[in-house]
């Protein structure tokens, strides 16, 4: 059985696998390989589908994860932290858009969107890790008076 506190290391575990669907997805549409594009996607979007699916679990059962850094790091970590939030809000429609674009063979429609989706997804992903590093393993709560 996972227990709840192993969730974050789960998230971050998907986050990565959807990193490396992502950099074939790009390179094997750069390069005119579009069926292994399709299979790079997809295993991008089931990745981030699992992602989504722990994160929720986690979050709904041990609240939110606090920070233990402090000093200079912590304005650092809460910038990160915020702007990852708004790329998460804001990429979270941009994907099925683009995704139901390119199922219903409007490819010129999905292209237009997936310059847009791409990088923000891709920044999306690399930023939950690294606030997952900086928050489970760099930094850690020990307790104390903020969360």
């Amino acid at each position: 059985m996972i227990a709840i506190e192993d969730l974050p290391h789960f998230n971050a575990t998907f986050n990565a696998i959807s990193i490396a669907f992502l950099i074939g997805g790009l390179y094997f549409i750069l390069n005119g390989m579009q069926e292994r594009h399709k299979l790079c996607m997809v295993g991008a979007l089931v990745a981030s589908a699992a992602f989504l699916v722990t994160y929720l679990i986690y979050h709904f059962n041990a609240g939110l994860a606090q920070f233990g850094g402090e000093g200079i790091i912590r304005p650092i970590y809460f910038t990160i932290l915020i702007i990852h939030v708004i790329g998460a809000i804001v990429i979270t429609p941009l994907v099925p858009i683009t995704v139901w674009r390119a199922w219903r063979g409007r490819f010129d429609r999905h292209r237009a969107i997936a310059r847009w989706t791409w990088p923000l997804w891709m920044f999306v992903a690399v930023t939950g890790v690294v606030v997952y590093v900086m928050t489970i393993h760099l930094f850690p709560y020990q307790g104390g008076p903020h969360a």
